[in-house]
Formats: C-alpha cells, structure tokens, sequence
C-alpha cells in the first residue's frame, strides 16, 4: 500500500483501537505483510547474561558455544546472540566454529546485537560507533544472523529533541549503507533515551531511507508512558525483530506482561520472524526460562 492510500485507508476507518494503532503522521510506510504474522521462538543470551559475564566471584560460568547448547535442550530452534558475551579476540575462525556449531544442532542464529550511540556530538565517539556497527554487522553476516540490534541514544537537553532525532537518523542511515551491502537488517529498539516513546522512535524510522532499516519491537521498554500496548501497537508494523520480556512497567509498577495481547499486536501488524525470549526478572533464569518458554510455544502458534 502505498503512503497516500495508507493515509486514505487510516482516515476513513476513524479511531484505531490501542490493539492496532498507527500514528501515520510519524512514521514511513509499514512492511507490506499478510496477517497474521508466523512467529518462531528464540532465546537471546542477555537471559542468561550473569553467566555469559559472571561477575569475579561467580563461580559459574557459560560461552556462546554452551548457550547454544543450552537453547538445543530446550527445544528451541533460535538463539539470539549479543556482542558482550564473545570473547575479546573473536575472530573469523570462532565465528565459523561457532556457525558450523549451530548448523549441526539444528539451531538458527536468529539475530544480533551491539552497544552503540547514534545522538551523541562527540565526532570521535560517533566514528568509533560507526566502525563497530560496520564491524558487527560483517560479523552477524558472517554467522548468518538477519538483524542487529542497535540503539538510538540520549536525550541531549542543550537542543531541541528535533534535532538530536534528525543527527540520530543521519547516524542510523549512514550505518544502513554498508548494512545494505551486507543484506543485514539494523533494528533500532525502543530503549529509552530519545525513544522513550513511539514517537521518538518512529521519528527517526520516518526520516531513515534505508531498506535495511527497521524496528526491534522489545515488549518490555515502554517505561514512561501510561499504555505501553498502545505504544508496542505503533511500533509494530516496522518491526524486523522482536524481543519479549515478561515484566513490564504500567504506571510506575512492575507487573506481569499480557502475553496474549503482545503476541497478538504482533501477529496483527503482520510480523513474521523471530520473537526472543529476553528474560530479565529477579527468579534464576535457570530455573525460570523452562517455565516460561512453556507459556510462550503456545502463543507462537495460536
């Protein structure tokens, strides 16, 4: 559909309910999709993150290689990997045992993701954030993964949130353009900062003109607003991945995440692809992710 048929189709159905609903004043075109979307189930690997980087008096510890393990025994079929738990001297090697580590088990690398500011001023900081995005994003292509995570940034109070959302943009297409070459998604989560709320986050989709760029939809991020199912609706049809958490915040308030009502916002935009596990409560992840990956195989196919 293109931009003023979209626009036209919006106004004639009137008020959205917050189960599907679309600012179409900030935001570019959505991913021409069928509904519903076919979801497959991940694990990513901050999950398990106090054993992927124990602190000096674990005794516990986990690599890469093992975690993968670790998703096979659970009958998962993705893992999602993050750049903090490789080693320091990751090289072109690791990755090939790794990938062909994966292939034998039956485990797909489902995505990636990296640390990175795309709002700061700081021209050395931005050049270095370049350079490692560029980097891991050869790495995530090497491995096979479709998308990295990035993030967007700070708010900066010295100027207009406008114009820090236009450098983040500029930022976030300029890192597209060796992305493209790569045929790797950038999926720009809602992670604080300036995308607080969905329209900060889909202020920088509008003005990003890059085919690799997207969304990384994660359930859980939508702190400071008073409906973050209403947000999670906006963000939704730009999504290239997705990350569910099973807390989030709802009026100052930790509480349980509505699962049901998250997988269908998914499923109704139209996304197709990984959801990941993201598991950040208090319990032991150990004994905690069994039990909710449990409750999750059911709504990836219902």
């Amino acid at each position: 559909m293109q931009r003023r048929s979209f626009l036209g189709a919006v106004g004639s159905m009137g008020a959205l309910g917050t189960a599907f609903a679309i600012n179409p004043v900030l935001a570019i075109d959505p991913f021409e999709r069928p509904t519903p979307g076919r979801l497959r189930l991940s694990l990513a690997a901050y999950s398990l993150r106090k054993y992927l980087a124990p602190a000096a008096n674990e005794s516990q510890h986990m690599d890469l290689f093992q975690f993968v393990d670790y998703c096979r025994e659970q009958g998962l079929a993705g893992a999602e990997l993050t750049s903090y738990y490789f080693p320091d001297d990751v090289d072109d090697d690791y990755l090939l045992r790794l990938k062909r580590h994966c292939h034998l088990l039956g485990v797909t690398i489902t995505g990636g993701a990296i640390r990175n500011d795309f709002c700061t001023t700081d021209s050395e900081k931005l050049a270095a954030d370049l350079e490692h995005t560029r980097l891991w994003v050869d790495r995530y292509q090497l491995l096979g993964a479709p998308t990295v995570r990035i993030f967007a940034g700070d708010v900066n109070s010295s100027e207009n949130l406008s114009e820090t959302l236009a450098r983040c943009a500029r930022n976030c297409e300029q890192a597209c353009r060796h992305a493209e070459q790569r045929g790797v998604f950038l999926a720009l989560e809602n992670h604080g900062g300036v995308t607080a709320q969905s329209s900060g986050l889909l202020e920088i989709v509008r003005q990003v003109q890059s085919p690799a760029f997207g969304v990384n939809f994660d359930s859980g991020n939508f702190q400071s607003t008073a409906d973050p199912y209403y947000e999670l609706a906006q963000i939704a049809p730009y999504a290239v991945n997705a990350q569910i958490k099973v807390e989030m915040k709802l009026a100052g308030a930790t509480v349980p995440t509505d699962l049901k009502r998250v997988f269908g916002i998914l499923k109704e935009a139209g996304y197709s692809g990984w959801v990941s596990l993201e598991y950040e409560a208090d319990e032991e992840p150990l004994d905690a992710i069994p039990r909710w990956l449990d409750q999750l195989r059911p709504l990836i196919g219902g």
